[in-house]
């Protein structure tokens, strides 16, 4: 499904289930020895994907380990990014001569848990997903808007290396699945302008991506 939302040049793999005895490799075992069963389902089957988004690209199998903040540390030359909620997970990466940075983020397709709106969004950012409930009353806008922030930080962080609070991007939707969002956190490592988006509903899920292009050459002559 989050292929749908990713340019040519990204490999994308996903699980609607977790296969028995996936294996885990290097230190990712250890990174999840203390973990409940569902968090090393979960990591595990991710980590799957991930292993066959890499092999899209002509990746072996190689350890994908926790890096800092929790973020997975990808080989050499990849950009990439997983995501798991229930009943799905999926990973995607690219060449970093394609893309600078991506995430994606999957989540339920139900509402944010009662006070978790007001934790995430802006007054503005409030605003604007209550006028688009009232044109498009099937789509769980606050979920939405949920999971493009998560997926806003996931291509924000390896760029910059640094924490970006849900408070600290302002995101606008379209009605035809692409989402805009204005970083208030200034890095001259990210654009000025800021992300763009894509998103879906399909479902139970809600999906969202984020997408970094490369830098442009410079103009010639």
């Amino acid at each position: 499904m989050i292929d749908l939302l990713l340019p040519s040049g990204v490999s994308v793999a996903e699980a609607f289930h977790d296969p028995p005895d996936l294996p885990l490799l290097g230190t990712e075992a250890e990174e999840v020895s203390r973990a409940v069963d569902k968090r090393r389902r979960e990591f595990t089957t991710a980590r799957w994907c991930a292993r066959r988004a890499l092999a899209g690209l002509g990746i072996g199998p190689v350890p994908i380990p926790r890096g800092e903040r929790g973020a997975p540390v990808w080989p050499d030359g990849i950009v990439g990014s997983m995501t798991h909620c229930q009943g799905y997970r999926a990973a995607a990466v690219a060449r970093d001569t394609d893309l600078r940075s991506l995430g994606i983020d999957a989540e339920e397709h139900l509402p944010l848990p009662d006070g978790v709106l007001g934790l995430v969004a802006s007054e503005g950012e409030r605003e604007h997903l209550a006028e688009l409930a009232r044109v498009r009353p099937g789509v769980h806008w606050d979920r939405l808007l949920f999971s493009a922030k998560e997926s806003v930080y996931k291509a924000w962080f390896p760029l910059t290396r640094r924490w970006l609070g849900h408070d600290e991007a302002e995101l606008v939707f379209a009605a035809d699945g692409t989402f805009a969002a204005r970083l208030l956190a200034h890095d001259p490592r990210v654009p000025a302008e800021g992300f763009t988006g894509r998103w879906a509903v399909d479902g139970a899920l809600a999906v969202t991506a984020v997408t970094v292009p490369p830098h442009e050459p410079p103009p010639q002559g």
